[in-house]
């Protein structure tokens, strides 16, 4: 196995997509909590998860499987499908709008055996393997959430 820290990899990514929810959903306003108005929370957090492959969807393709079910889980987490939105007082608000997740279909040509067995924060090639879309780093009127796959 070769190092970790001479691993070299290309990434190729589609355009980023929304993903609405898979039915329609309520449109309306929710509140955030006093906490969640605090400016030291008025960031985003990145995170990165691996998962070995499941023999249970073979000849499935994972990416479609996975954006299937995020739209399917939509319609019940509905919020996280809207925007946020910043009220008098900068009191912020879920606008549920439905418009949907950010999600951008990736390939990396590395394995999970490449990055060794102790994989574990902090990731050093996290750089590589997330995208950083263009005008995305807002917090007011962009998606809540980005998932790569």
């Amino acid at each position: 196995m070769e190092s970790t820290q001479s691993l070299s990899f290309n990434v190729a990514r589609k355009n980023p997509e929304l993903i609405a929810p898979a039915k329609p959903t309520p449109y309306e306003f929710k509140n955030l909590s006093d906490i969640d108005d605090q400016d030291g929370l008025r960031h985003q957090l990145s995170g990165i998860q691996f998962y070995r492959r499941n023999p249970s969807i073979e000849g499935k393709d994972p990416v479609e499987v996975i954006r299937d079910a995020i739209a399917k889980a939509l319609v019940f987490y509905y919020p996280f499908a809207g925007r946020l939105r910043e009220r008098a007082a900068r009191k912020l608000v879920v606008e549920c709008t439905g418009e949907g997740i950010m999600f951008i279909e990736a390939d990396a040509d590395v394995t999970l055996q490449q990055f060794g067995d102790d994989i574990r924060p902090p990731f050093p090639f996290e750089e590589e393997l997330l995208y950083d879309v263009p005008d995305s780093a807002g917090l007011l009127h962009c998606p809540l959430l980005l998932i790569q796959v």
